[in-house]
């Protein structure tokens, strides 16, 4: 007994030794490249006639580089690594809340989301990113832009619709869903077989808490989740829609790019129907 427990104190103990090791060696690293980063980027800029080149390069090196991964780290550390209604960003931060569900196939959603005049998303690729950073710059229209991936059960979204507004990519109706895994159940219960977060871009902008452009959306969810609903009732897709009111509790947050967002809490939950 007593072997055991010393065993256990052991293995205790180096387990803290190593991630203490981990969070040094990390300390460590970021002032490494911060100490580079200032060497490299923020004297040229300062002795330098070329400022705007220097402040350009400190961004993305700040931007993609040394903020990502240090969120990355602390996400880890704070946020709930289950279902929480809220989808994650690349970097874990807590992203844009789950605000539909749906009972249906994989081809029964997409025929029903065209139907509803919805687009798919293309693939977020470099060739598909170029473009749109280009569409956006020239303001040309790309009905189907790609989004951006947030994740739930460990993975990006498996399909993304969109409806563009006028011929700005800045701003668009979408929607990203997730197949639940086999056996999966929502909190209370509740089975279904797609999870969404919809919401509305209103423009293109700075992330709050890694400086990278990004799309801003909308405060209120609830009216792109209600968007959703009524273009699905304007088409001829045969469903019906459950309402589970008060799944979440009403809340106002941000999402993983800094905006505000706020919610009723109120689930519903489309059934397509065969028809």
């Amino acid at each position: 007994m007593e072997r055991g427990r010393t065993a256990r104190v052991i293995r205790r103990s180096a387990a803290t030794a190593l991630w203490l090791l981990q969070r040094l060696l990390f300390v460590v690293v970021v002032l490494l490249v911060g100490w580079v980063a200032y060497e490299v980027l923020v004297v040229p800029v300062v002795d330098d006639d070329d400022q705007i080149a220097g402040f350009l390069a400190l961004w993305l090196v700040l931007a993609y580089v040394l903020l990502p991964r240090l969120q990355r780290i602390l996400a880890k550390i704070y946020v709930p690594d289950y279902f929480v209604g809220r989808t994650r960003t690349s970097e874990g931060l807590l992203g844009d809340p789950v605000n539909l569900a749906v009972m249906g196939s994989t081809s029964e959603l997409t025929e029903a989301m065209l139907a509803a005049g919805w687009t798919r998303a293309d693939d977020l690729t470099w060739r598909t990113g170029l473009r749109l950073a280009t569409c956006a710059v020239l303001r040309r229209p790309y009905p189907a832009a790609p989004v951006s991936p947030l994740f739930v059960f460990r993975r990006k979204q498996d399909l993304a619709f969109e409806q563009a507004i006028g011929d700005k990519v800045s701003r668009r109706h979408h929607v990203r869903l997730w197949r639940c895994p086999d056996g999966w159940f929502m909190p209370g219960g509740l089975r279904v077989e797609w999870i969404a977060a919809g919401t509305y871009d209103r423009s293109v902008g700075l992330s709050l808490f890694t400086l990278q452009v990004t799309h801003k959306i909308g405060e209120d969810i609830d009216l792109e989740r209600d968007h959703i609903l009524a273009t699905l009732d304007d088409s001829a897709v045969p469903h019906s829609v459950h309402w589970v009111q008060d799944y979440f509790s009403g809340y106002r947050a941000r999402n993983g790019g800094g905006d505000a967002i706020s919610t009723d809490g109120n689930l519903p939950v489309i059934h397509l129907e065969r028809p």
